[in-house]
This record gives C-alpha cells, sequence and structure tokens, in this order.
C-alpha cells in the first residue's frame, strides 16, 4: 500500500525484453534504498512493481506484458522520469489517500492552464473509469495523489501547486501526454458492496 505521496523522481536507465514482458532498470535518484530489500514493492509512477535486484542507487523489476498494455510503461524509454515511493510502512503517518498501486486505467491531458499560484489540469479518463471519479473525492495521477476540482462526464480537472509541480514529474504534463490513472479504491468497494445488495434484494 502506498499513499501517493512522492518521495523522489527517478528515471529509467534500461529496458530489456523478457517473458514477453520487460525488465525494466530504474535509477532511484535521492530515493534511499539501504533498507529495501528484494521483494519490497516499489510504486513507479503509480504501477507497484516488485525490486528483483538492487545495485547501489538502482533497483530492477520486471513488468508483465498484461501491466503493459493498461498503463503507460510500455511507452517508456531510457531517460523516461518516473514519480517514486516506497510502500508505507507500519505506524507511518497516511499523507494522501491509500493508493494500491495497481493501475486501472491510461488518462490523457487535454487541457492545461495556470490558475493563480498552481496549475489547473484536465484529464480525459477510459469511459469505464469516470463512474468511481467524483468531485472532492481523491484519484492517483502517475502515483501522486490529487482531489478532484470538477468533473464533467468522463473529464476531470486537478490542481498541482508547486510543490507537486517541483517534486513530480506532472509539471512536465503537457496536453496529449498520458498518464497513469488509479481511481479511489474506496469508490471500488462502495459499488461492489452496493451490486452485492441489489443481487440480494432480487433473489428474495
Amino acid at each position: 500500500m502506498f499513499t501517493g505521496i512522492i518521495q523522489a523522481i527517478g528515471a529509467v536507465r534500461a529496458i530489456t525484453p523478457k517473458d514477453g514482458g520487460v525488465q525494466l532498470t530504474i535509477e532511484a535518484g535521492t530515493l534511499d534504498l539501504k533498507n529495501t530489500a528484494i521483494g519490497d514493492s516499489i510504486c513507479v509512477s503509480g504501477c507497484c512493481l516488485t525490486a528483483t535486484h538492487i545495485d547501489g542507487s538502482s533497483f530492477t523489476a520486471d513488468v508483465s506484458r498484461a501491466t503493459l498494455e493498461v498503463t503507460t510503461l510500455g511507452r517508456w524509454r531510457a531517460g523516461t522520469r518516473v514519480n517514486l515511493e516506497k510502500a508505507l510502512g507500519a505506524g507511518q503517518p497516511l499523507g494522501g489517500h491509500f493508493v494500491s498501486g495497481h493501475v486501472d486505467g491510461v488518462a490523457r491531458v487535454v487541457a492545461s492552464e495556470e490558475d493563480g499560484h498552481s496549475r489547473r489540469l484536465t484529464l480525459e479518463a477510459p469511459t469505464e473509469l469516470a463512474r468511481y471519479i467524483a468531485r472532492k473525492g481523491s484519484v492517483t495521477v502517475d502515483g501522486v495523489s490529487l482531489t478532484v476540482n470538477e468533473v464533467d462526464v468522463n473529464r476531470f480537472t486537478v490542481n498541482l501547486i508547486p510543490h507537486t509541480l517541483a517534486v513530480t514529474t506532472l509539471g512536465e504534463c503537457r496536453i496529449g501526454c498520458l498518464v497513469n490513472l488509479e481511481v479511489d479504491i474506496i469508490a471500488r468497494y462502495l459499488e461492489r458492496l452496493l451490486d452485492q445488495s441489489n443481487e440480494q434484494k432480487v433473489t428474495r
């Protein structure tokens, strides 16, 4: 589990084809890997990856073909900058919201404009995910926990404060950029509970 509070910006060092997927080597930047062990989870631009090898300030992770198909990882190249967050430890504060690191789909930036001291992004979500996005609710965009400002069908807006622009890759987002999107896990559970409740009513 993660919080959506980015701890460092890293970069893709190498991409190697492996068993239908790829093996990624990520330069971790300022992320401290001293206490990270093989098998630990690291959120890389919203995608939970398992460290299979650690070498100083870099780590390696395997990515399946299924993950490549539903995330932006298949478009990454050597040098691509990525947001990094280590898994939430017991007793650590939850600064953002509960983030699973299981990307639901890819959203597209359709507008970007300055809004006072912040930048407002408008993103277009896949139609099947729009139902989970609510005004003042939470979403995860490329691993960053954000609050939804407005929703219009399958488009929604978020505001990026100067700190977020400085310490994440979202400051590099331009119109047309594709980003990893994870909807609020609580919305997923609520839908499932409501579905089960309705099924029980029908069978009575």
